[in-house]
């Protein structure tokens, strides 16, 4: 089992359980009780989790938008599906309003290689596209950048967004249904995506199948608004089917 492997499921046998000891990490690992130690002290140093002794809880409580760099861990192959999916959507040439969240961060990899222009809404994928010259074209918005998320919110971030008409805005979601439509655990992140809707000519949605049938705290767009979905096979049937019917393009990856 690779390191990335082994955080992955630690990280999710804590956060699924509440707390897991160093015997029994290694038990289901089938590595030896020092590099679990290891694996929890880094996971630990990462926000992922809570450092106790004989091995370690989990930082989330119920209801709570899941900390990014527990997020970054969880269905990488899915989120790298979902935005390839995405990235052929879009045409060379286009402006992109990209989202934060760990999807978003993923689409921002592939277009890095693209002749488009590109605003990021997080401080993850503004530090991707900046830090070696491609042929995408980086614009920066104003904004202040929520602790630990890195998402960029606040006036100055929907300045940014009021000034600008975007081709495409790929937007991430913490739920969506048909009937409470893209909703997300905080406010001022809520805020952030309806104004990056209404500055788009086109919205495409990148959320895995696990937040579909699923509604958050805070209230985005219904889903009338939402031109294209693109998610993973594990989707509820019926959800997909609802949104469809509500004028979406759902693409499964």
């Amino acid at each position: 089992m690779s390191n990335a492997d082994r955080h992955g499921l630690i990280t999710k046998v804590v956060r699924d359980s509440g707390g897991a000891t160093v015997q029994e990490l290694a038990a289901l690992t089938g590595a030896s009780e020092m590099t679990i130690r290891r694996d929890l002290d880094t996971l630990a140093a990462q926000g992922v989790l809570e450092r106790v002794r004989g091995g370690a809880r989990t930082l989330l409580l119920r209801g709570e938008e899941p900390p990014f760099a527990l997020r970054a861990h969880e269905a990488v192959d899915t989120k790298r599906r979902i935005a390839a999916g995405i990235s052929a959507l879009i045409a060379d040439g286009e402006s992109v309003l990209l989202d934060s969240g760990t999807t978003c961060l993923e689409v921002a990899r592939l277009l890095r290689e693209r002749p488009v222009t590109v605003m990021p809404l997080s401080l993850q994928a503004i530090h991707l596209l900046g830090e070696t010259p491609g042929p995408a074209t980086l614009m920066v918005p104003g904004g202040r950048p929520r602790a630990a998320e890195g998402a960029l919110t606040g006036p100055l971030t929907l300045a940014s967004l009021a000034a600008l008409r975007f081709d495409t805005a790929v937007i991430g979601c913490c739920g969506l249904t048909a009937a409470d439509g893209l909703t997300a655990y905080d406010l001022d992140d809520a805020a952030v995506k309806k104004a990056a809707i209404a500055s788009s000519r086109r919205v495409i949605v990148a959320a895995d199948g696990s937040k579909l049938g699923h509604t958050a705290y805070a209230h985005v767009a219904p889903a009338a608004l939402l031109q294209t979905l693109v998610t993973d096979t594990t989707a509820p049937a019926d959800e997909v089917t609802a949104l469809e019917d509500a004028g979406a393009v759902v693409r499964a990856v």
